[in-house]
């Protein structure tokens, strides 16, 4: 008979924690569809349509001579040219609910969408109305020919502060920040683009270059995560989110 006193007793196993069963994980993911589904539906609703209201009454909107003449008085600068694609319907004020359209047209998601509305016409539109416009609630309207105003801190300065376009700025991101390749950009080096811009308790200066680039980022890197220097030029002019749209159009024309 073996002695007890040499007898050693297994450690007893620490026990398992439960795995949340198959419908508790189906629950989760409902609960998280619902709630994703229903703030998307409540930033939608807030950005409705333009000209119209939530009861589908018409709004006015702002008289022409306020700014629809932005586009006949000659060539827009390089900043108005940027913006002017979400202006869809050419009168001289991008809603927030057009924000979203254009967006959308370049083939961004329902929320990437939504958010950006909220997030660009909340942030540049109050600087950009004029003195004395009223403005309908809740659609946050960026007048076109004022998006100068709009110009925020801890940028790049590639638009001068009437718009104008700078080639030497424009440069300068490359040739400080393009260490890979020469005409492009990493993910990692676009990071730290926006950190060498940051500006001294310059929050809102910082969370617009940030949503600017990485959103320019996700939407046009090529398939090896560069984002290339013609294709960054094409934002400074608009030009880009046109080629965007018709190429999206043609995809689902042939599809």
């Amino acid at each position: 008979m073996e002695s007890e006193r040499g007898a050693t007793t297994a450690a007893a196993p620490s026990p398992r924690k439960p795995r949340p069963e198959r419908s508790q994980l189906a629950r989760r993911h409902v609960l998280r569809g619902a709630s994703f589904a229903l703030v998307t539906a409540l930033l939608l609703s807030v950005l409705g349509r333009p000209g119209s209201s939530r009861d589908g009454a018409k709004v006015r909107r702002p008289s022409s001579s306020s700014m629809a003449d932005v586009y006949e008085q000659g060539e827009l600068t390089p900043l108005q040219r940027h913006v002017a694609f979400f202006d869809r319907d050419k009168d001289g004020v991008i809603y927030s609910s057009e924000t979203y359209e254009g967006f959308r047209a370049i083939g961004c998601g329902v929320p990437l969408s939504a958010a950006a509305a909220i997030f660009i016409n909340g942030g540049l539109g109050p600087k950009t109305i004029p003195e004395n416009e009223k403005t309908p609630p809740f659609k946050l309207p960026i007048y076109v020919k004022n998006i100068h105003k709009g110009k925020h801190g801890s940028d790049s300065d590639v638009y001068d502060a009437h718009g104008r376009f700078v080639p030497e700025k424009f440069e300068e991101i490359f040739k400080k920040h393009a260490h890979t390749r020469p005409d492009a950009l990493t993910g990692k080096e676009l990071q730290e683009l926006l950190e060498a811009n940051r500006e001294p308790k310059d929050f809102k200066g910082w969370l617009g270059g940030f949503t600017e680039w990485k959103v320019l980022y996700y939407v046009c890197k090529d398939k090896d995560g560069f984002l290339h220097k013609d294709t960054a030029r094409a934002v400074y002019d608009g030009s880009l989110f046109e080629r965007l749209e018709n190429e999206r159009k043609s995809k689902e024309s042939t599809s």
